[in-house]
């Protein structure tokens, strides 16, 4: 019974080519096949499914309301049969491969830069790093591992404490030499600049210190952290960035902490495992990795 329900991939492909062109002639065109050929396909389909996929509308082929609900699946199928394929063959010759899930921001910035050194000590492992923002299956999306912001919490995985997230406030050199003799009141009044997704951590910055902050949401806002690095280093004010993603910057000076006024923010970064993967060996050795890096930290110049 679960085999009859297995479809054939070249009569997705054959369904979704059609849908896409919405003829079967240039269907066939793009698969190398006759037009006969797509017809049959997308026949043998509808009789597996049991329904009709397309509808004849004045010697044009439309998707019927069937059709039209299966191509978003059959498009993801082929989406995933392609991504299959294409790691099983780059990763063919090497012992041992590695799929990651990170955060944007932290694989491009703390990550990616890391990686050397763990391939140096592992150099028969493939690696495959993409993006990923909030929680997934991991079943659908076949990732080995994921780095998670927020709570140690993910269904069908176990999750390891991994670092906190700690900001501090940072600006260009010609702008932190404004507020160099400042104390944290007197950013009150500086051009503050504001991640979107979280409004509220410039107005937990000021009262973790101390500051009753009236003004603590003025000031330009940007919707990632890339984006608020960059202006930041443009000259447009002040910015809480958490450590880990401006180590460049403050090694080459392009960005200067304005004073050690550090603050950790509520939640953690996260080593997330699938719980079918707790003890397979490449992926734990990434992950003891990943702790041995995190431990390193990040030294910050000292105010002079």
């Amino acid at each position: 019974m679960r085999r009859r329900l297995i479809p054939d991939i070249v009569s997705v492909q054959a369904f979704e080519c059609a849908a896409r062109h919405g003829n079967f002639t240039r269907a066939g065109e793009e698969l190398n096949l006759t037009q006969s050929a797509v017809s049959r396909q997308i026949m043998e389909l509808e009789q597996q499914v049991g329904a009709r996929l397309f509808e004849r509308v004045r010697q044009r082929v439309v998707l019927s309301d069937f059709g039209k609900r299966f191509l978003p699946e059959a498009q993801k199928l082929l989406s995933q049969s392609e991504r299959m394929m294409t790691l099983a063959v780059s990763t063919s010759h090497m012992k041992h491969s590695l799929s990651i899930a990170t955060l944007p921001s932290f694989g491009s910035r703390w990550l990616i830069p890391r990686l050397p050194k763990f391939l140096k000590l592992r150099p028969s492992t493939a690696i495959t790093v993409e993006s990923r923002s909030v929680p997934f299956d991991f079943e659908e999306e076949g990732f080995d591992i994921a780095i998670h912001y927020g709570q140690p919490t993910w269904a069908k995985a176990t999750s390891t404490f991994l670092s906190r997230e700690v900001v501090i406030p940072v600006a260009s050199r010609e702008i932190a030499e404004l507020y160099h003799d400042c104390s944290p009141a007197d950013l009150i009044n500086a051009p503050l600049i504001h991640l979107m997704t979280r409004p509220k951590l410039w107005h937990q910055w000021f009262t973790f210190h101390g500051v009753e902050p009236e003004n603590g949401f003025r000031g330009n806002r940007f919707d990632q952290f890339s984006m608020i690095i960059g202006a930041a280093v443009s000259g447009l004010g002040v910015a809480l960035i958490p450590t880990y993603l401006i180590e460049e910057e403050i090694r080459t000076g392009a960005l200067v902490p304005i004073f050690d006024k550090p603050m950790a923010t509520e939640f953690g970064y996260y080593i997330v495992l699938p719980e079918e993967l707790r003890s397979h060996e490449i992926t734990n050795a990434f992950k003891d990795w990943l702790i041995e890096q995190a431990d390193m930290g990040i030294s910050l110049p000292q105010e002079e």
